[in-house]
């Protein structure tokens, strides 16, 4: 059995020294062979397990989280991510053998899977645990050794993670440091192999200058205004449902709810009704009671979603807010125009602007003059327009009929283009992107032709003609 060595929450001023041990610890191999990197993802699930209650009361003191949602979207997706690499990790390990060209014949060529070093996973407040764990299990399952950097605009979360981690985690290969920006900063100071960020795209261009001046790569996962497109021949009574299931879990505060709906102008009047309906049934006549509504995070962010309301055009339902209970009513948004407030960046809270057009080529027209979103939602049951809509835009991912559960499956890669990211994890791509995998040949030395060397001959010409041209 290996042993599990323990450390105390790391200090500023020691991060350093911190980023240092981790690298010795890495050169000596120790988190290379499979039985290790395999008992740190067990900790993890006792992790989940032991801590259940802990972390459903850490994400409702930070965000007034649902507890069915912490359950879903936090602890399951993490179960499940976790589950599918322990399964497969053995085989992801595995050298790959790929085919020799007859030049370098006879000969033996493989590609082999092996870990970054140290890495850096810089993680944020509106799914604190997901998106601190999902990468922490990419980077320990292909064997590196990792700081995290929870948010603190999530301090109940990110305190449970620094007590309760170390116990289940070897603190060998792994560290956590809480703080602000001053620790954040300090962190990119240092040298890693990796940098993984999540969160907003101001935020993600500093990471990136900072990484750049030590050449070190970077996995920006970012947002940007997801469209979500509704045609007239959509179910609308179920695109309805889960438009506001998708836009107003979390409070909206999900880099890839639905940002703002293009609906076909014939059927608007049925799609905001049929919503006002689903808000109704979902959280009843008062959100504000109901126990499946979350909460804005903060004030700065309460007040920043309460001004983008004046000149956004009209107020469908909703509209109100509570500032002490960080409470705003899901709202939804009629009449609005292209140059409306709330058009402009991504929302990231319970505010649902809904456009109209008159023919598909219009609303695909509409979301490629923006850049290029996280994700792009689509409602129809024409397969043809489906096509076209898949074919004709650019995002991150595309869900059809359902917004969000693209999430869920751990074989579809994750992550932006453009200005919403770049590099893509979950599932296999969560260990590929702390791999790097090394090309290697392999050649015996009992055959060595002199034609292959100075001075060349017609012969070696010949050869080369027939072999590569």
């Amino acid at each position: 059995m290996i042993t599990i060595t323990r450390q105390p929450t790391i200090q500023p001023d020691s991060i350093p020294n911190t980023v240092s041990r981790l690298r010795v610890n890495f050169n000596k191999g120790i988190t290379r062979p499979i039985a290790y990197r395999q008992q740190q993802l067990a900790g993890l699930g006792r992790f989940l397990e032991e801590c259940e209650s802990k972390i459903k009361v850490a994400l409702h003191d930070d965000i007034g989280k649902p507890p069915a949602e912490t359950l879903a979207a936090e602890i399951g997706l993490v179960a499940t991510e976790l589950k599918l690499t322990r399964k497969h990790l053995s085989t992801w390990m595995k050298p790959k053998r790929v085919s020799t060209r007859l030049l370098a014949m006879p000969g033996i060529s493989r590609i082999y899977p092996e870990p970054l070093g140290v890495v850096l996973i810089i993680a944020p407040w509106n799914y604190p645990v997901q998106l601190t764990l999902i990468p922490l299990i990419g980077a320990l399952a292909a064997g590196n050794c990792a700081v995290i950097k929870p948010s603190e605009v999530a301090p109940a979360t990110s305190k449970l993670l620094a007590n309760e981690l170390p116990k289940y985690i070897d603190t060998e290969c792994f560290a956590i440091v809480e703080g602000a920006a001053p620790e954040t900063t300090a962190l990119l100071t240092e040298y890693f192999d990796h940098i993984f960020y999540t969160g907003s795209s101001p935020v993600g261009r500093i990471v990136m200058a900072a990484a750049a001046k030590n050449l070190t790569p970077v996995t920006l996962e970012l947002g940007g205004k997801s469209p979500c497109i509704v045609d007239p021949t959509a179910n609308i009574r179920v695109a309805a449902r889960r438009i506001v299931w998708g836009k107003f879990s979390n409070a909206g505060q999900s880099c890839v709810a639905p940002d703002y709906i293009l609906a076909h102008i014939a059927i608007e009047k049925e799609l905001l009704y049929e919503m006002k309906k689903s808000l109704y049934e979902f959280y009843g006549d008062n959100p504000q009671a109901s126990r499946d509504y979350g909460r804005v995070v903060n004030s700065h962010h309460y007040q920043r979603l309460m001004n983008l309301l004046p000149g956004s055009g009209d107020i469908y339902v909703g509209g109100s807010g509570d500032e002490k209970d960080s409470y705003i009513a899901p709202t939804i948004l009629h009449n609005v125009t292209a140059h409306a407030p709330v058009m402009a960046d991504e929302i990231f809270g319970p505010l649902l602007p809904v456009l109209t057009y008159n023919h598909i080529d219009d609303a695909i027209n509409f979301a490629n003059s923006r850049p290029k979103p996280l994700a792009l939602y689509l409602f129809t049951s024409d397969r043809d327009t489906r096509k076209h809509v898949i074919t004709s835009t650019t995002s991150g991912n595309v869900s059809i009929n359902y917004p969000m559960l693209q999430l869920t499956i751990p074989d579809l890669p994750f992550g932006g283009v453009g200005a919403s990211g770049m590099g893509a994890y979950h599932g296999k791509k969560s260990f590929d992107i702390f791999s790097h995998f090394k090309s290697t040949l392999i050649k015996p030395t009992w055959f060595d032709p002199r034609f292959l060397y100075p001075p060349y001959t017609p012969k070696f010409t010949r050869l080369v003609r027939w072999l590569m041209l």
